[in-house]
């Protein structure tokens, strides 16, 4: 299901922690298995359980709270729009109906051409930026006026022409 190399990371990843907590390691281990599949599947969340010597379940705990590990295939985009309270009342929710409209779909929904993944997020920590999001779990955004969703969305479809 995953490759050697990625195995051998995993071996990286453990050898940071005691041996008897080897689980520590789990956060990582998901983020290895993400980064090579796209995403975390029940049978991954299994392997890793496995690897790491613990319940599936608790793999599973992990992945599911944290909204940065996938657990179905995503587009190439996914873009996670902060919809909490302090970002809701500087018009984060208007930055998410603005970008199911753009993009013609609805919160954890894919477009047709699998460029893009709309999500809604919790807090990211910049709620004087807001409305904020964050692309790819990796890249923040601020002070997304529907003009930059718009440059964002456009830009990053025009890169995929040029590609």
């Amino acid at each position: 299901m995953i490759s050697e190399e990625s195995k051998a990371r995993f071996a990286k990843e453990v050898a940071k922690y005691p041996a008897d907590q080897k689980q520590s390691a789990v956060m990582a281990c998901l983020t290895i298995v993400q980064q090579e599949l796209g995403y975390v599947s029940a049978e991954s969340e299994q392997l890793v359980a496995d690897y790491l010597g613990m319940p599936a379940i608790a793999v599973h705990e992990v992945t599911s709270f944290y909204n940065m590990y996938n657990q179905q295939p995503v587009g190439k985009y996914k873009l996670n729009v902060c919809t909490n309270l302090p970002c809701q009342l500087r018009d984060g929710g208007k930055a998410m109906a603005h970008l199911k409209e753009k993009l013609g779909v609805d919160n954890n929904q894919t477009t047709a051409d699998g460029l893009f993944t709309l999500q809604q997020c919790e807090c990211l920590g910049a709620c004087a930026d807001s409305p904020v999001m964050l692309v790819n779990d990796t890249t923040m955004c601020s002070f997304m006026s529907n003009d930059k969703l718009d440059q964002l969305v456009d830009g990053l479809r025009a890169a995929e022409v040029k590609s």
